[in-house]
C-alpha cells in the first residue's frame, strides 16, 4: 500500500547530498511521493530544480517564521511563484514563539501575507506553530484561511486547538514525534481526528520515528508513523495508507500520488 510524506526538506544538505539514496528508500519502503516544503526564497530556486527532476516531488514555496533578516515574502511574489505547475501549496508559514522572542509582530505580518496569497493562488496553506496556538487561530480566523484550506504540519498541541483547524477545514498532520513513548496527549489526538482530514510527515532531516528515534531522518520513515496511527486507530496499515494518500491527494488537488 503506497504512502505519502506530506512534509520533508529533502533539499536540505544531509539529505540532497544523497538524493539518489533516499529516492531509492522511498521506493522500497512504498512511499509513492513527497512534498519538499520550502523555508525561504534564497533557496527556493535550487529547491524547485531538485524537485523539477523528479515527478513524484512536489514542492511548496513560503518562509518559514523562524527565518529573521531574509527576503520578506510579499504576497505578489509568493502568487508568482505559485503558479509552477509542481508548486502545490503555500507555506511552510505560520507562528513560533519557541525559538524567538521579543517584538514578533513581522511574524504575525508575514503569516498574514502567506495566508492572503494562498487564498489569491488557490493553493493550501502549510501551517507551523509552536508556543502560538492562540494567536495562530485567531489570525487564521481574521484573514479567513478557511478559504484556502491546508495542513497544520507535524501537529503537537491539544485536541482543542485541532478540533478548531478542523472546524476551519485543515487537516491534521502527524510526524515521527506521535511514535514516541511520551506523546501521550498526541496519541490521544490522534485517535479523534476523523481518519479523512489525517495526513502524515516525516519532516526530514528531523524528528526521525521510532525505531529511528535520534537518526538523520528521511520520507522513507513515514511508514512508521502510518503504523502507529494504524495502531491507534485499530485499522490495518494498508489502510492508513491508503486514506492518508487520499487526504493528501485530494487536499493538494492531485491525481494518484507517484502518477
Amino acid at each position: 500500500m503506497p504512502f505519502v510524506d506530506s512534509h520533508c526538506h529533502i533539499d536540505f544538505p544531509e539529505l540532497a547530498a544523497n538524493i539518489d539514496g533516499v529516492l531509492e528508500q522511498m521506493r522500497q519502503n512504498e512511499v509513492v511521493s513527497a512534498l519538499c516544503v520550502s523555508v525561504n526564497l534564497a533557496n527556493f530556486p535550487q529547491m524547485l530544480k531538485l524537485v523539477e527532476q523528479h515527478p513524484n516531488i512536489y514542492a511548496s514555496v513560503g518562509v518559514h517564521p523562524d527565518y529573521e533578516g531574509v527576503e520578506e515574502p510579499s504576497i505578489a511574489r509568493l502568487v508568482e511563484l505559485a503558479q509552477h505547475p509542481k508548486v502545490i501549496a503555500i507555506g511552510e508559514t505560520g507562528l513560533d514563539y519557541f525559538r524567538l522572542k521579543g517584538d514578533l509582530e513581522w511574524q504575525r505580518a508575514r503569516f498574514r501575507n502567506h495566508i492572503r496569497a494562498a487564498r489569491e493562488a488557490n493553493k493550501p496553506l502549510i501551517i507551523h506553530t509552536r508556543e502560538a496556538a492562540a494567536d495562530t487561530l485567531r489570525i487564521m480566523k481574521e484573514e479567513n484561511a478557511a478559504e484556502a484550506c491546508g495542513v497544520m504540519h507535524c501537529f503537537t498541541e491539544t485536541w482543542e486547538v485541532a478540533e478548531t483547524a478542523l472546524a476551519m477545514g485543515f487537516y491534521i498532520s502527524f510526524s515521527g514525534i506521535v511514535t514516541f513513548k511520551n506523546a501521550k496527549q498526541l496519541k490521544e489526538v490522534a485517535q479523534r481526528v476523523p481518519l479523512e482530514r489525517i495526513l502524515i510527515e516525516t519532516d526530514a532531516p528531523y524528528l526521525a520515528p521510532v525505531p529511528h528515534r535520534g537518526k538523520l531522518n528521511q520520507p522513507a520513515y513515514v511508514k512508521h508513523v502510518a503504523e502507529e496511527i494504524a495502531l491507534l486507530r485499530g485499522i490495518g496499515v494498508d489502510e492508513a495508507g491508503r486514506r492518508t494518500t487520499e487526504n493528501f491527494e485530494r487536499l493538494f488537488k492531485l491525481g494518484k500520488s507517484g502518477e
